[in-house]
């Protein structure tokens, strides 16, 4: 079995709009979905250590899901929590306070970005992408991606797919 774990971003739910459109169709893939509340931690550091703890007894294959510092935060805890996967939406890579935080994922990494993000530039995701050979999808969206779904679980639906069938 594989469990799916959504990590939401600064100004988000851990089940808004995006990530129960996600979850509804991680579902149907016959995979676990949870996401992690967040709410009151500002720290990305703290939120890593909380993804960890919340993490700890999942005993499936895990794929981390984030979005925004949701995808920093993912990708922070990748490798501690030995996830097969790791797909991001917008992640705040490269940002100012936390830059040096994030390691390159020893995982299959799955990035989707929006070229008209105004909150973290595009660029971020290039360059991460390239420095880990990460497979990234750029798409006509703003930093939000909710207008953006349906490509967004198209895409999530491949690298799951891909992800499990490569164990």
């Amino acid at each position: 079995m594989t469990t799916v774990i959504f990590s939401h971003g600064q100004e988000s739910g851990p089940w808004g709009t995006k990530i129960c459109a996600m979850a509804e169709l991680v579902k149907g893939l016959g995979c676990e979905a949870d996401s992690i509340d967040y709410h009151g931690i500002a720290d990305p550091t703290a939120r890593v250590e909380k993804l960890v703890i919340e993490c700890s007894d999942v005993s499936d294959d895990l794929i981390l899901v984030g979005s925004s510092m949701g995808g920093h935060v993912a990708t922070a805890a990748a490798e501690t929590l030995g996830a097969i996967g790791l797909f991001v939406l917008a992640p705040a890579y490269y940002m100012e306070g936390y830059e040096n935080l994030t390691p390159p994922p020893s995982v299959p990494t799955c990035i989707v970005h929006g070229w008209h993000d105004d909150i973290i530039p595009v660029e971020n995701s290039i360059r991460f992408a390239r420095q880990c050979s990460a497979t990234l999808h750029l798409v006509n969206g703003g930093h939000r991606l909710t207008e953006n779904i349906d490509e967004v679980n198209g895409y999530l639906e491949q690298f799951i797919k891909n992800t499990i069938n490569d164990q």
